[in-house]
Order: C-alpha cells, then structure tokens, then sequence
C-alpha cells in the first residue's frame, strides 16, 4: 500500500490531514469530557476550559519539549513531540482546575477516557501525513510513505538506525509497520475500558492513575517496532524512558489510591449548575 499525504488546498491556505485530525482529536475529547460532566449533573462548560487549557500547555509543551531534544526553532511550523504536548497539556489542565478551584484529582479522572481518545485520533493524523511510522515490514498491511516525513526510502530508514544488504539502492521505497493505525487501535481499546470504569469504587483519582500505566506501556512496546533515531542504552528511546517514568507514577498512584470508596467519584460542589463565576474563582 502507497500512502500520499492529505492536504487539502482552500486558495491559498493549505490544510494538512494531520491539522484535520488534531482539531478533530480536541473535539472530540471535548465531548466526551463534556457528557461525563453532563451524566454527574455539573457545569459542562468546564469541558470547554479543559480543552483550551489543554490546547495552549500542549502546544508550549511541545515545542519546548522538541527545542530540548533538537535545539530546532521554537518558532517553525514542525517541531511537535508528543511526551512534550502530553506534559504541556497536563500543566495547563492543573493551572485551569486551581484557577476554578476544582480538585485535580477529579479533573484527572474525568479527562482519562477523553486523553486516549484524543490520541487515537491524533495518530490518524499521523498516518494521513507519513509521519512516526515503524520499521520496515513484509506483512500484507506494510505501508510506503513516498512523501512522508522523511519519506520510506532505503536512505532514509539508514538514519533511524535500519540496515540493508550492502549495495541496496538508497532512494528504494520500503515498506513498513503503519505503527500509527496500531496506536490508534490500541488506544481505542483502552477508551473503551476506561469510559467503562469511570464509576469504579476507588479514591478519586484512581482512573487517571490506570490510563499513566495504560498509556506508558502502550508507547513502551510500539517503540521498538518505531523507526527512531534517538535510541540510547540497549536500543531504547527517550520514548521509552519517559513511558517508563509514567508507568512508575500511575504505579504509585494505584497503590496509594486503590482504598475502596463508598461515594466513588463526585463532582466537586465549585461545577454544580448554579454555582456563581465568583464561586469558581
């Protein structure tokens, strides 16, 4: 399969498919953040102050994450590393639930099923473009990016520490694991158990505690099938240290939190409709 990248062209601006599924990835997480709110009888509007939150520290988050990893321009189009967004993100959710005087333990919990949802998608986005894409491969759904980013040719993989037989013509397309679409697959999976756990019966907190350790051990495993060229001791990744890192704070998180509750999570008072801006501030 030869994949080509999603642009679509209105005059003279130019929409990647990858822009398409990041505003799509924030609705949608929006919205399911917006009916848990609307299922436990609070102000949906908060949903909204989540995703802007989430938007501004995912974007500073990732280019300055990017800026330290590369030393590229905080200023160019490119440049965007997910841990860096994830990081970003979660600052600019906390900074949001103190200013609403909202406990973050409960933002936490209420954002868990909406971040793989909103990864998922993004990784769609991903794909459409050719971007963070895997290993060469000879199964039936390997995919060719001739325009990726860089695109799958034989030099290009050389770079993410790939080897070929010696003489292999450099501009040779390959085909490779469309690692995106197992992401995306994967994140879905673990949307559907964690949107199916939001009235478990743990401290509140509990949620966002599994999806650090879901999330970290996705991104551990599909690492090794990623084409990367940042790969340290033993062949691992800054990825994979990073998804380390999470695993052990959700570890921690779980153990500390996983005391039975008899309320399960509640809504905090400062979102109940009715209450006065001044009441959130």
């Amino acid at each position: 399969m030869i994949v080509h990248p999603l642009v679509l062209h209105l005059g003279s601006l130019s929409i990647t498919g990858f822009g398409l599924m990041m505003m799509m990835a924030f609705i949608m997480a929006g919205w399911a953040i917006q009916l848990e709110l609307r299922r436990r009888g609070v102000d949906e509007e908060f949903a909204a102050d989540i995703v802007i939150a989430a938007v501004i520290g995912g974007l500073v988050g990732a280019k300055i994450w990017y800026w330290i990893l590369t030393g590229g321009s905080l200023f160019s189009r490119g440049g965007f590393v997910w841990y860096g967004g994830f990081l970003g993100g979660v600052a600019g959710v906390i900074f949001n639930s103190w200013r609403r005087r909202v406990p973050i333990l409960f933002t936490a919990d209420l954002v868990a099923p909406a971040l793989t949802l909103g990864y998922a998608i993004g990784r769609v986005g991903c794909f459409v473009v050719g971007d963070d894409y895997g290993r060469p491969s000879s199964l039936p759904w390997a995919v060719r990016f001739p325009e990726g980013l860089p695109a799958t040719t034989v030099g290009n993989l050389q770079q993410f520490h790939v080897t070929f037989p010696a003489g292999t013509n450099t501009a040779q397309l390959v085909a490779v694991h469309p690692t995106q679409l197992y992401e995306t697959a994967l994140m879905l999976l673990a949307t559907a158990w964690l949107w199916n756990h939001r009235d478990h019966r743990h401290a509140t907190g509990w949620l966002f505690a599994c999806y650090l350790v879901i999330a970290g051990a996705e991104r551990f495993a599909i690492e090794f099938l990623r084409a990367k060229d940042d790969r340290m001791l033993h062949g691992f990744t800054i990825a994979q240290a990073t998804s380390v890192g999470l695993i052990a704070v959700g570890i921690l998180l779980l153990n500390k939190l996983k005391a039975p509750s008899a309320v399960g999570i509640q809504p905090s008072a400062l979102l109940k409709k009715g209450a006065t801006q001044a009441d959130g501030r």
